[in-house]
Order: structure tokens, then C-alpha cells, then sequence
């Protein structure tokens, strides 16, 4: 397995110790392998997913990236890592092609103008929407402008690890179904996907797992995809 999570607990707060959100979460994920994690508000979701990317400290447990701690060598991990949160991120006077452009020059992955406005349509914003200023486009519209640089080409150096954070709020139909199969493609070509959501919507992967993360306890579900 290329991400493998043994024993893993996490929370937030003074008392996160005492009550943990999550405690004893052993995840595998190979290539082209998906992870849905689901449960209410407050139940650790978001929690999962940066203590999985490294931005929140495990209360206890191992996080590995092809067999090695990541705490000893995260580099090689980071640098296929691509997390995107529930904040939309962009910089308002940036048009969502600039954001895009200025999002992969500062994760080292710098796309042409050319490709992220092919990305951008593949989420549907043509040009009118891709030039104008962030600020005006509406939560929907700035969603997939996030949400683009899961459309750019994949080559050398693209991430192998998404992370993505309520991938799915604020999109219509369309944007859902157009999302989806984007997600899929990529795990096709071998990528690994994490991802939260509260709605029943799922991604087709060679391996489909599902937690639910609940106040008490967690129970793990695995689907046949």
C-alpha cells in the first residue's frame, strides 16, 4: 500500500487527549483506491484529513507514504500531495485562471495559461468566467475554480495523494456529475483519493472504503467497486 495510517487519533481543543474525535483508525490505500469518510458536524472529518496531510499532529499513531514514517521524511510525500479544504482560497482581485495559474507555481506544478484555462473549462467556466475577477463569481463558480487543478494534465510531478475536503458543496447537478468523473479518471491513472462529504454522493474506484466517524465510535465499511 502507498498510504497506510496504523493506529491513528486525532482531535482539536485542550481536551482532545481525554476525547479524542477519532482514535484506533487504521487506513491502506493503494493506487487507484478511494477513502469516504462521512458523519455529522463535529465529528472529525476535517480533522482527518489534515492530521492525513500533515497539518494537524496525530494525538497517536503512524501516518506512512510508501512504507516510511512521514514524520522522519515527509518530502518525497508532500510533493505528491494535493489537499484542498472547504475555503474557496482564492485572492479576490486574481481572476480564476490567475488563481490557478499562482496555486501551481506555488506548489511547484506551474501550468501555461493555456492549460488551466483548458482545466478550468473541463469544470465548466469558459473564458468569460476564467477572466473575471474572483470576487464576482458566485460560491458555485468559485468551487470549480478550486477545484481545477484536479484537471490539469497529468504528467511529471503531478500529485498521487488528493485530499479533498466536501469536494462536492455548492455544485449543481452538472458540476457534480463533471466532478465525479474527472475524480474517477484520475483514479484510473492511478491516483489515491481521500475526501469528506455529508452527501451520499460516491466516486468509482478499483477499491471503494468508507468511514464513518461517529461521537462514540467509528465503524469501517468496505465497498466492492
Amino acid at each position: 500500500m502507498t498510504l497506510q495510517a496504523i493506529g491513528l487519533a486525532g482531535g482539536r481543543g485542550p481536551h482532545a487527549r481525554v476525547h479524542p474525535l477519532f482514535r484506533d483508525l487504521d487506513v491502506a490505500l493503494g493506487e487507484g483506491e478511494s477513502l469516504r469518510v462521512t458523519g455529522r458536524n463535529g465529528s472529525g472529518k476535517t480533522t482527518l484529513l489534515r492530521t492525513l496531510c500533515g497539518l494537524t499532529e496525530p494525538l497517536a499513531g503512524e501516518l506512512l507514504w510508501r512504507g516510511r514514517p512521514v514524520r522522519r521524511d515527509g518530502t518525497a510525500w508532500r510533493s505528491e500531495l494535493l489537499y484542498i479544504g472547504h475555503a474557496a482560497g482564492l485572492k479576490d482581485d486574481l481572476s480564476a485562471l490567475e488563481n490557478l495559474r499562482v496555486a501551481q507555481a506555488l506548489a511547484g506544478r506551474p501550468c501555461s495559461e493555456a492549460q488551466a484555462a483548458q482545466a478550468l473549462q473541463a469544470l465548466g467556466l469558459g473564458p468569460r468566467a476564467a477572466a473575471a475577477p474572483a470576487r464576482t463569481l458566485s460560491q458555485g463558480q468559485k468551487r470549480r475554480a478550486v477545484l481545477a487543478r484536479l484537471a490539469l494534465p497529468v504528467g511529471h510531478g503531478a500529485p498521487g495523494l488528493l485530499v479533498l475536503d466536501e469536494p462536492f458543496n455548492a455544485l449543481d447537478a452538472a458540476s457534480v456529475a463533471q466532478l465525479t468523473a474527472l475524480l474517477a479518471q484520475r483514479l484510473a491513472q492511478g491516483a489515491m483519493l481521500v475526501y469528506t462529504t455529508h452527501q451520499g454522493q460516491s466516486v468509482p474506484a478499483r477499491r471503494a472504503q468508507t468511514w464513518h466517524l461517529g461521537a462514540a465510535e467509528q465503524a469501517e465499511a468496505a465497498e466492492a467497486v
